[in-house]
């Protein structure tokens, strides 16, 4: 899969395994991955779609922080859980929000096959053992668009490893660039003041 990695992904990364940030930082994400990916669907149908993909998002957030403590790079961490979306977007029918064809499915999963057995992955459960025990909100599914020749959003031809488009334009295969090491967890989305709260109240402690 092709994403990108720049330094907002990096203090991100810090932001979410930081004590006390990390709670806000997911749920910063979690509304941030909402948003985008509503923004592909037709108008009409995104409301209905907003509290399965909170709850999903949510979830895949422990899906990252999994895949970190397991050894895997920034970049192959957040692609899991990409790859996990995808799954879910085609179960519903939501072609117009997958970023790559059903078609390379099995060659992504056999590229983190290993770590989506260990927690239960599968096309059909994309959350696995990640799935909150009360579950996540259904959503109205559209099944009919499975059938597509081709979703107007998913790119093909990177299936066979993770492509990593850095701040400056370069690309990586494999792992992604070097964490830098002015990852501030101040430059995640919606961080800024979050972090600078959590010094006041460190300092007034």
């Amino acid at each position: 899969m092709k994403i990108r990695q720049n330094i907002r992904h990096w203090a991100a990364k810090n932001a979410l395994t930081a004590p006390v940030l990390g709670d806000i930082a997911n749920d910063k994400l979690v509304d941030m991955h909402t948003d985008i990916f509503l923004g592909k669907a037709d108008e009409d149908a995104r409301e209905a779609r907003r509290d399965h993909l909170d709850g999903f998002f949510d979830a895949t957030m422990d899906t990252y922080v999994a895949a970190l403590e397991a050894g895997l790079t920034e970049a192959k961490a957040r692609e899991i859980t990409h790859i996990q979306a995808n799954f879910d977007f085609f179960n519903h029918g939501w072609t117009e929000m997958m970023e790559i064809p059903a078609e390379e499915f099995e060659e992504h999963f056999r590229r983190y096959e290993d770590f989506f057995k260990r927690y239960g992955i599968t096309v059909d459960d994309p959350l696995g053992e990640f799935r909150p025990v009360d579950g996540i909100p259904e959503a109205p599914e559209t099944p009919d668009k499975r059938d597509q020749p081709a979703y107007e959003n998913a790119i093909a031809g990177f299936a066979d490893d993770v492509y990593v488009e850095d701040g400056d334009g370069e690309l990586h295969v494999g792992s992604g660039a070097a964490e830098p090491a002015d990852a501030d967890p101040r430059n995640a989305p919606g961080m800024s003041d979050a972090v600078d709260n959590a010094d006041t109240e460190r300092a007034d402690s």
